[in-house]
């Protein structure tokens, strides 16, 4: 089972692309290291205010994937510099 989330965020604190990157690179990493997902910015590059990362997970359990998905939304909704606007979550 193969779970894809794309998820639109709003970076209130960051005035540059550089601190963007920080924040964005510090979340990734983060749903990298504890879920083992592979994630990735997808949109909006060039703005400083605004984001949309692709989330994926494989499993052999279509629950599993699924916990694991929201748990990475769950992570995104911790990070205080963003706020989670858009999610689309797709089963192929």
């Amino acid at each position: 089972m193969i779970i894809y989330a794309e998820v639109e965020c709003i970076l209130y604190e960051g005035h540059s692309l550089k601190q963007k990157r920080s924040v964005i690179k510090s979340l990734m990493a983060k749903l990298q290291n504890e879920l083992n997902v592979a994630v990735t910015e997808l949109d909006y590059h060039d703005l400083w205010q605004r984001t949309k990362l692709g989330i994926v997970t494989v499993s052999n359990e279509k629950k599993h994937a699924e916990q694991v998905i929201q748990e990475g939304l769950r992570i995104i909704d911790t990070f205080n510099e963003l706020e989670r606007t858009l999610t689309d979550v797709e089963h192929v």
